[in-house]
């Protein structure tokens, strides 16, 4: 498949908004997806910068992350294109622009989340707790 990393435009944010809700309530199984709205992506990505992976024109994933702290916030696939190499793609994009160590945050029941990070280089470095449940403080301090 082919498809492009790009910046994100203003104009993308219909089809992010689309893709955040859609695959939250494809991969966080153990919430209530009625409780999700479109509009959450908005406040969710506040302030952060933002890549897109498109195919053709049209997003269809999209890394964000918060550059004070090297953090990637969010890192969502539209769930008709996972497992084909944009995850991987969109997490080097954000990579190529931030500093180390890059950390994230993975709830720990999303264990297809932890294995695609472990494979791509991440280490967890700590555990927490938040809202959505116990997570992993993941770091990645390779160049």
């Amino acid at each position: 498949m082919s498809f492009d990393t790009r910046p994100y435009q203003p104009n993308d944010l219909l089809y992010l908004r689309e893709i955040y809700l859609a695959s939250r309530t494809v991969a966080f199984t153990w919430e209530y997806p009625q409780h999700y709205q479109l509009e959450d992506f908005d406040q969710a990505t506040e302030d952060e910068v933002i890549w897109v992976a498109t195919v053709g024109d049209r997003p269809m994933g999209y890394i964000s992350w918060w550059p004070p702290q090297n953090f990637i916030h969010h890192l969502f696939v539209n769930p008709h294109f996972i497992r084909r190499g944009m995850g991987s793609a969109l997490l080097q994009s954000g990579l190529a622009h931030i500093g180390r160590p890059a950390s994230l945050k993975c709830v720990q029941r999303n264990s297809a989340a932890i294995a695609f990070y472990v494979s791509q280089g991440w280490r967890i470095d700590s555990t927490g707790q938040s809202p959505e449940g116990p997570y992993y403080l993941m770091m990645f301090d390779q160049d």
